[in-house]
């Protein structure tokens, strides 16, 4: 398919964390970018951040990016495929249900200007004020055509992708949510489900909490209105998949009950295997890291020399966690690194002073 260029005005319908950062990721390009929303105040902030515009509703535009709560897509990707000429998109995490709505509400030749897509980044946090032009850099963008989409409509949008600074990956309706059942929307009921049990806790078991319960109940911390919309929109592939997690719990409850510890292994050998799955860096095949931990004091610039001594070591780090110890002043910070560097940075990080443990 024949790249086509994206010059734009670009009308994002949405100035909230996703529709805000797109039009900065587009203006960093020079594309005019036009925004519009029903929230006066977060307009405001879009425009004033530099996102784009403020439109008319006049003005002639070369692509539209719907960017509302789930609930709404279908009614504004509807509104603009019947009020101009122009392709439509929209950035929402479900994609059969509002085609089906929208191809029930237009002519298949309207439709053929619908090409739905699905920048797979965000944030617990919401709003322009939490928006970035960078938020899409190396993240893969869903671009979802049906089978009818026009591929010159198809070529644009997956030229936004590559405009925010996104990896464009292609993928059918169905295809697209089933893969974000899998990989987004049931990681976050499991994390739902895992934090809310943490409100029936005494303090004195919450004062136990480390990395590994942060990490696993970290996105739980998501609007819960838009979560309700995003299930409901997805609730065939997510109900499939919470049966297959249903049939592994009761397996694991027989497992803990009756101490088989044949079937118990099998059930955590088998989540090992999944973290293995996961793409590793740059896509490429996941990579076996060994992780060190190291006592840095909680002020400011600890955390800088801590970094600036593994580049001098010459040691890559590849990811990092930070638990702040509850009783002193102290982060323990968590350095993973290549599994047969591990052994060069405790000794040289130790002999800089650094007080580690593996």
């Amino acid at each position: 398919m024949t790249a086509r260029a994206l010059t734009g005005p670009v009308l994002v319908v949405g100035a909230g964390l996703l529709g805000t950062s797109i039009g900065l990721a587009l203006r960093r390009h020079g594309v005019p970018v036009l925004l519009t929303d029903v929230n006066a105040p977060n307009l405001t902030l879009a425009t004033g951040l530099g996102a784009g515009e403020e439109w008319d509703g006049v003005r002639d535009v070369e692509l539209v990016v719907v960017a509302v709560p789930p609930d709404h897509l279908a009614d504004e990707i509807s509104r603009f495929l019947g009020c101009s000429a122009a392709v439509v998109t929209d950035v929402g995490s479900v994609k059969s249900a509002p085609l089906r709505q929208v191809a029930a509400r237009v002519d298949a030749a309207t439709l053929r200007r619908y090409v739905g897509s699905h920048p797979m980044a965000g944030s617990e946090r919401s709003g322009p004020f939490a928006a970035s032009g960078v938020l899409f850099d190396g993240r893969p963008w869903a671009v979802v055509p049906h089978p009818g989409a026009d591929p010159g409509a198809v070529s644009l949008v997956t030229e936004l992708a590559r405009l925010c600074g996104a990896t464009p990956v292609t993928l059918s309706p169905a295809e697209h949510d089933l893969a974000v059942a899998r990989t987004s929307h049931l990681p976050h009921l499991v994390a739902a489900l895992m934090a809310g049990r943490l409100t029936e806790a005494p303090e004195d078991h919450l004062a136990l909490s480390g990395q590994g319960v942060r990490d696993v109940t970290r996105v739980a911390a998501g609007d819960p209105g838009l979560w309700q919309q995003i299930i409901s929109a997805n609730a065939d592939a997510v109900a499939e998949l919470l049966g297959d997690v249903r049939a592994d719990l009761d397996r694991l409850l027989t497992a803990v009950r009756e101490g088989e510890r044949g079937s118990l292994g099998e059930l955590l050998e088998r989540g090992r295997a999944g973290t293995a799955a996961i793409p590793g860096k740059h896509g490429g095949p996941a990579q076996v890291l060994g992780e060190l931990y190291v006592a840095v004091p909680d002020h400011p610039g600890e955390l800088a020399r801590l970094f600036s001594d593994a580049s001098e070591i010459g040691v890559n780090i590849e990811d990092v966690h930070i638990d702040h110890d509850p009783g002193r002043p102290v982060g323990v910070v968590e350095l993973a690194v290549a599994e047969d560097r591990v052994d060069l940075l405790q000794e040289s990080l130790e002999a800089r002073g650094w007080t580690t443990h593996r």
